[in-house]
């Protein structure tokens, strides 16, 4: 454990932030569920409107180091090939 009170306060800070990051990251990740669960009952245009959010959401997260600029294209790329072969 810290004893110096600058520590202390990056441990809280940390914890925070991981909170927050874990919490970004699993709301993409119910997103992307949704978007399989769309395409898998065969509904595109739902599924083309979820592909939005998603798209919003991990340019969002790569912007903020989140997801790495080219994970997340790549994520992205993998959905919308999803979306063209359905």
């Amino acid at each position: 454990m810290a004893n110096i009170k600058s520590a202390i306060k990056r441990i809280d800070l940390t914890k925070k932030q991981t909170a927050r990051n874990r919490s970004e990251k699993s709301r993409i990740r119910t997103y992307i569920r949704k978007f399989n669960e769309l395409l898998e009952e065969g509904k595109k245009d739902e599924a083309r409107e979820v592909l939005k959010t998603v798209d919003k959401l991990l340019k969002r997260a790569s912007h903020k180091n989140l997801y790495h600029k080219n994970n997340a294209a790549r994520k992205l790329s993998h959905l919308q090939k999803k979306l063209n072969n359905a």
